[in-house]
């Protein structure tokens, strides 16, 4: 959960990080191109997920991530990781077109929690992390579990 070779394997716990990114570029480019198909939709939701798997393999991303208390250790993602998770995109783009809102709100949020309780991290968390560093997040991310 906390060492560097969490991203090496097929998942981890960040493999729901990758459903809940599917919803939301469900949502996101249904919103902002309407008239292209939901296949062409996918696509580009495709093309965003693998450009940000490369881009958080750079150098740059994974000092980063090194700054948070939870990956200090943290080296990039393994291929298969980051083929995993652009499969767990997908998924979750293709739950959003087929479910209910509600449901995938529910799921959402079941997710965050759920992660958030077991590693004390999850999408929302990483985002602030990255965007604006909290000491007392860092503090309870970093107390032992």
């Amino acid at each position: 959960m906390r060492s560097a070779g969490n991203s090496q394997h097929l998942t981890d716990w960040y493999t729901f990080s990758h459903i809940i990114h599917g919803f939301i570029f469900y949502a996101l480019l249904r919103y902002l191109f309407p008239r292209l198909t939901t296949v062409q939709r996918l696509v580009l939701a495709l093309g965003i997920e693998v450009s940000w798997e490369v881009a958080e393999n750079t150098p740059y991303v994974i000092n980063l991530y090194r700054q948070q208390a939870l990956s200090l250790g943290y080296v990039g993602d393994s291929i298969l990781n980051s083929v995993s998770d652009s499969l767990a995109m997908i998924a979750g783009f293709v739950l959003a077109w087929r479910l209910p809102t509600w449901l995938v709100v529910v799921f959402v949020l079941l997710m965050e929690i759920g992660v958030a309780y077991y590693i004390r991290d999850n999408l929302t968390l990483n985002v602030l992390n990255l965007v604006y560093p909290l000491d007392s997040v860092h503090l309870w991310q970093g107390a032992e579990l």
